[in-house]
């Protein structure tokens, strides 16, 4: 469960920042046109880059938010697990005692673990299905506001092109180089953490198997 969780948070967060980075520069200037138009500067375009799905992740409020998020799924996932041991004891027994066991008998206790199986299967769509959903919401909402941020951040200090470098950024243009000067995804991170007054989050104990947000570097 833990596994698929991860699996879907870089899922979700990368298909959600593209959706982002396709629609957010037709609304930026369908929304404030004569602004857009001022704000150009004449002179040679100053371009950044920004790993825009790192920078959403490393937020203070989509870390707080998703650690909420897992706590919320604990349950769920400690049901699953209880189900998938039942079935793994289940299957050992009847392999165990197969043979002194009637026609019958073995039939039954099959078709019980059978059953139990497509249980688990179908807990564990729902599940993911659920995940999944929160997860896209949560991405959307914090994305969006970190997109906004970025335009504030870029525009105050005059750049005229900021180019997504996330490695899951399909859509986006391949950057073969860029300077470390012209990488704004922390500047970025620190000025949404700022704004949003959102503290870090605590320390997360040494657990070697401790559920943390995938990113891309």
């Amino acid at each position: 469960m833990k596994r698929v969780q991860l699996a879907i948070t870089s899922l979700v967060l990368g298909s959600a920042i593209t959706a982002l980075a396709q629609t957010a520069p037709a609304a930026q200037h369908s929304a404030t046109p004569a602004a857009t138009h001022e704000a150009a500067p004449a002179g040679p375009a100053r371009v950044a880059v920004i790993e825009f799905q790192a920078a959403v992740a490393q937020t203070n409020e989509f870390q707080r938010d998703f650690a909420d998020l897992q706590k919320k799924y604990e349950p769920k996932r400690e049901q699953l697990k209880s189900l998938s041991d039942e079935i793994d004891t289940l299957t050992k027994q009847l392999q165990a005692q197969g043979a002194q066991l009637s026609d019958a008998d073995r039939e039954t206790r099959a078709r019980t673990i059978d059953d139990k199986k497509k249980q688990l299967d179908r807990d564990t769509q729902d599940a993911q299905s659920d995940f999944q959903s929160d997860m896209q919401d949560l991405v959307n909402r914090v994305a969006a506001k970190v997109g906004a941020s970025m335009q504030e951040y870029a525009q105050k200090h005059g750049y005229t092109l900021v180019l997504d470098a996330s490695e899951q950024q399909q859509q986006a243009p391949t950057v073969l180089y860029a300077a470390q000067s012209t990488d704004i995804t922390k500047a970025v991170i620190d000025a949404y953490n700022e704004k949003s007054g959102i503290p870090a989050p605590p320390v997360p104990s040494s657990t070697p198997d401790a559920p943390k947000p995938s990113t891309s570097h």
